[in-house]
C-alpha cells in the first residue's frame, strides 16, 4: 500500500486521467506512513503533484479474529481541462472539456467564441461564454467528485419540480394508464401557478394536495392519482431532491361514501324513449350512447366518416385509444342518413344535462339522469345478458376489466330477487 501511494506521488507517475480502485487487504498495524490526513470522510494525500480523494468505504469483509480487513479505496485525479479548436473558416473558436489524450477522454461543450469579434455584442459574447465555458468545467470536477457519494450536485437538480415530475411521466410512461399524467395536471391546478422548488413540496403542502383530490373527485380516483404524486416524490428522493419524502406520512385516501350514478333499465328505456325531449339532437345522441357506451367527450364531435357500414372507428378523446364499436340497428336508425361534418348536433355538456333532467322528470323517472348514466346503463346490461367482462371492457375502450369490475359492476335488485328464489325450499 505504501509502495502503491509513493508511487502516485513520483512526477512520473502522475497523469491527468488517474482514476484507480484498489481492494486489497489491509495491513494488521496501522500505517502511519502514508502521510494521509482525515477530511470529512476523505482521506487526502499531502502531495506537490496533484490532490488525490479517497472515497473510505465501510470494511465489508472481515474473519472471526478480525485480523483482515477488507478495503475499497477510490483514489481520482482527474485534471479537467478546457481546449479548443477554430471552424473552418476560422472565424470562430470551439471550446472542449478534456481530462485525457484517449478515445472518449475529451466532450464538446457546444460554446464558442468570436476570434475577431467585430463589436460590442460579440466581444460580450465571448466574456460571458468563458464564464459558462468556466461554470461547466466545474460542474464536471463536482460530477467527479460526488460519484460513490450519497451527494448529488446542485446543477444537475431541475429547479423547477414540475419539469422533474414530466420528465419522470415520460420515462415511466405506460399504454393504457393515464394516472401519471393526470397526477401532475390535478398537481399544477391545486398550485395554481407553473412554478414550484422541491424545498417548498413539504409534508402540509401534501396534506393540502390530497384533501384538494378528495374534494374535487369521487371513488379511487383522489387515491389513485395521490398515489402516483407519491411515487413521482419517492424517486425525487432517491435522486437526491429530498432529504426525507415529505408525503411518506400521508396516507391516500378515496371517496367511500360517494353518489353511485344512476342506471336505465329496461322499462327506464322504453318510457324514456315513449316519452318527448325538448331537444330532439339531445334525446338522439343519449339514446346512441345507450346503445354504443360512449363517452360525452365522444359523441359530442363524432362525425360521419367515423361511422362505418356497420360500426362506428374513432380514437377516444379522453384516452388516446383507437375503439371500434359495432352498431345495433336502433343506433344506426338514430344517426339517420349520411350526411357531411357531426352526427349530432348537441349543446355543451351541462345544457344537455339539463335536458335530460327535465326529460326523465317528464318520463316519470325518480332518477339523477346525466349523460354518462347511459355508458354506465350500456355496461350493466350487458352484464346483465351473460356478456363477459374482457367483452363489455372492450366496447367500452378500457385495457383492462379493472374499471369494469370496479366502477360498472352495480347491485341490481332484480337479479338480487332471481338469487334468492335459487335457494332451496323447505
Amino acid at each position: 500500500m505504501a509502495k502503491l501511494v509513493d508511487a502516485l506521488c513520483s512526477g512520473r507517475s502522475v497523469r491527468k486521467d488517474v482514476l484507480v480502485r484498489i481492494q486489497s487487504w489491509a495491513l494488521d498495524n496501522p500505517c502511519t506512513s502514508l502521510n494521509i490526513i482525515d477530511l470529512q470522510g476523505f482521506f487526502v494525500s499531502r502531495s506537490s503533484f496533484f490532490t488525490a480523494f479517497f472515497r473510505f468505504l465501510p470494511p465489508i469483509m472481515a474473519n472471526k479474529r478480525r485480523t483482515g480487513w477488507r478495503t475499497l479505496f477510490y483514489i481520482c485525479n482527474m485534471n479537467i481541462n478546457i481546449s479548443s479548436k477554430p471552424s473552418r473558416d476560422n472565424k470562430k473558436l470551439w471550446y472542449y472539456l478534456e481530462w485525457g489524450k484517449s478515445t472518449g477522454q475529451r466532450k464538446a461543450t457546444g460554446i464558442f467564441s468570436w476570434i475577431k469579434p467585430r463589436n460590442q455584442v460579440e466581444k460580450n459574447h465571448n466574456k460571458e461564454a468563458l464564464i459558462i465555458l468556466d461554470t461547466k468545467r466545474s460542474q464536471m470536477v463536482l460530477d467527479q467528485q460526488s460519484i460513490n457519494s450519497s451527494y448529488v450536485p446542485q446543477h444537475k437538480l431541475k429547479a423547477n419540480f414540475l419539469d422533474y415530475y414530466s420528465d419522470y411521466i415520460k420515462a415511466n410512461r405506460k399504454a393504457g394508464n393515464r394516472h401519471l399524467e393526470t397526477s401532475l395536471t390535478a398537481f399544477k391546478n391545486f398550485l395554481k401557478k407553473d412554478f414550484i422548488s422541491a424545498i417548498d413540496i413539504t409534508e402540509n403542502l401534501c396534506e393540502g394536495f390530497r384533501n384538494y383530490l378528495l374534494i374535487k373527485y369521487n371513488g379511487e380516483t383522489p387515491a389513485n392519482y395521490f398515489m402516483r404524486f407519491k411515487r413521482v416524490l419517492k424517486a425525487a428522493k432517491k435522486d437526491g431532491y429530498f432529504r426525507i419524502n415529505p408525503s411518506e406520512d400521508v396516507v391516500a385516501k378515496s371517496n367511500k361514501n360517494k353518489h353511485l350514478k344512476e342506471i336505465l333499465t329496461e322499462d327506464d328505456y322504453i318510457r324514456l324513449m315513449n316519452t318527448p325531449c325538448t331537444n330532439y339532437e339531445v334525446k338522439k345522441g343519449f339514446v346512441f350512447s345507450l346503445y354504443t357506451g360512449l363517452r360525452w367527450a365522444d359523441v359530442k364531435p363524432l362525425k360521419w366518416e367515423n361511422v362505418k357500414e356497420h360500426s362506428i372507428v374513432l380514437v377516444q378523446v379522453k384516452t388516446g385509444v383507437r375503439l371500434e364499436v359495432p352498431l345495433h340497428e336502433i343506433a344506426l336508425q338514430i344517426a339517420g342518413e349520411r350526411k357531411e361534418g357531426f352526427v349530432f348536433h348537441l349543446p355543451t355538456q351541462d345544457g344537455a344535462n339539463k335536458v335530460l333532467g327535465k326529460w326523465a322528470l317528464d318520463a316519470k323517472l325518480d332518477k339523477h339522469i346525466t349523460w354518462h348514466c347511459a355508458r354506465h346503463s350500456f355496461s350493466v346490461l350487458l352484464q346483465q345478458k351473460g356478456i363477459d367482462l374482457a367483452t363489455v371492457a372492450g366496447m367500452l375502450g378500457h385495457t383492462t376489466t379493472k374499471y369494469v369490475q370496479q366502477t360498472y359492476k352495480r347491485y341490481l335488485q332484480d337479479s338480487a330477487k332471481e338469487a334468492i328464489k335459487k335457494l332451496p325450499t323447505l
